[in-house]
């Protein structure tokens, strides 16, 4: 008689366990408040009933970035614990000091994705990070980060990974998005953290801060389900969409002089060298300074703010 197959694991995060084909939502310890109330992670842990892959969904490590939280939400009505294959980890709110300040920072000025794999005696940063890094990230095979532009800037939407691995490569394709970038790891990242650990992480970014918006939303909801799907976790319903311009350079345009900028050119904007991307000038309208495309490409970036400085990033231009 061929041996029963072994039973599929619970799945145990903050110390909750969540058993096979079962759902639970749990509030993850992180610290205490000056006053001494309680701040905490909200977690939703999805423990399909057959065996596969565990994912994490992270949204918020940048407190101020809105869009990722909606992605998360939307997304789990779609998953069924009876028929998921595999399970999911999802943190809609990462940085949730930054969250409930509307900060990218923590309350220590702390980046957040740059204090990772973080240590448990070290800053407030390096603390959450390293207990998110243990509740969440080395429970799971891949990560789906989700993200917006910094402050005065939008993004297009985007998938940044590690392009040269074959399987980051296809999954970062299967997300849909209009573009997918080969980004170099930054130190003290989530994405350094985790590739160290050999588990791969698709980074999502689109829109810009303390917005929803709604074509950002819908490419990362979408996205998020074709790459389960793509892992053989489930199947669900999206829309066809054109193969990703896969990209493997990219360069901000930035101002040769302070002043006040109007732009002339749009998100996904295709450029040939030499294109009017702006118009500098001072506040009376004079001494108006053409910025040009140095070389041809799209746009997948924009700084948003007419006020600029000399050296400021102004158009980020994908090759």
């Amino acid at each position: 008689m061929p041996p029963k197959p072994e039973a599929k694991p619970a799945l145990i995060c903050g110390g909750q366990e969540t058993a096979p084909g079962r759902k639970s939502r749990y509030e993850v310890p992180v610290s205490r408040l000056p006053t001494g109330s309680r701040l905490s992670m909200p977690v939703v842990v999805i423990n399909g009933k057959h065996p596969g892959p565990t994912v994490w969904l992270s949204g918020a490590i940048h407190g101020d970035e809105l869009n990722g939280v909606e992605v998360v939400r939307r997304v789990l009505p779609y998953i069924d614990q009876r028929t998921l294959r595999g399970a999911i980890i999802a943190v809609p709110v990462v940085n949730v000091f930054g969250f409930v300040e509307q900060s990218r920072y923590l309350p220590d000025g702390r980046d957040l994705n740059r204090s990772f794999p973080g240590s448990v005696r070290g800053s407030m940063a390096s603390q959450l990070a390293a207990l998110f890094m243990k509740e969440v990230v080395m429970q799971c095979e891949l990560g789906i980060d989700l993200h917006t532009a910094a402050a005065h800037r939008t993004n297009i939407p985007q998938v940044r990974a590690n392009l040269e691995d074959a399987e980051t490569f296809e999954l970062a394709n299967a997300f849909g998005a209009p573009f997918v970038i080969d980004a170099r790891l930054r130190d003290g990242s989530l994405r350094a953290a985790a590739t160290k650990r050999g588990i791969k992480v698709l980074l999502y970014e689109a829109g810009q801060i303390h917005r929803f918006d709604e074509y950002a939303i819908e490419h990362g909801v979408n996205g998020v389900l074709r790459v389960l799907q793509a892992m053989g976790m489930g199947n669900w319903d999206t829309p066809s969409f054109e193969p990703p311009i896969d990209i493997r350079t990219t360069r901000w345009v930035r101002a040769r002089r302070a002043g006040l900028m109007q732009l002339e050119t749009e998100l996904g904007a295709k450029v040939d060298k030499g294109d009017v991307l702006g118009l500098i000038s001072d506040a009376l309208g004079n001494r108006s300074t053409r910025v040009t495309a140095p070389s041809p490409g799209h746009v997948i970036a924009l700084n948003q703010n007419p006020l600029i400085t000399q050296g400021e990033a102004l158009v980020h231009i994908a090759s």
